[in-house]
């Protein structure tokens, strides 16, 4: 039974989001890569990390060319845009807010 009860737990804790320390403001950025003609890239790949070059993170543009990272440290970043073999400029020291998402369009060069 112990082991039926630990089975059945284990899942529910690897479904809990790793916290944050008490008192960290979180903030989201999100955002939509677009080409040089302004049409939505889907698939791009979107690279954010620290203005100090640390902490990289990445994700994928959906079928509208948007992006999301939530639960961010407020703070500034940098971000950039990859797909097939072409990037956007860096956006550098996006400032992501507690409690109100950062909007950010990001274009790639041909």
């Amino acid at each position: 039974m112990k082991l039926l009860s630990a089975l059945l737990i284990i899942p529910v804790l690897l479904a809990v989001p790793v916290a944050h320390p008490a008192g960290v403001p979180l903030g989201t950025l999100q955002g939509v890569v677009v080409d040089a003609h302004g049409k939505a890239v889907a698939g791009a790949t979107v690279t954010i990390q620290t203005s100090d070059g640390q902490h990289p993170h990445a994700t994928r543009t959906d079928a509208h060319g948007r992006f999301e990272f939530a639960r961010f440290e407020t703070g500034q970043y940098d971000l950039r845009a990859y797909w097939r073999g072409a990037y956007s400029d860096w956006a550098k020291r996006v400032v992501i807010h507690a409690h109100k998402p950062t909007q950010i369009s990001l274009q790639i060069k041909p």
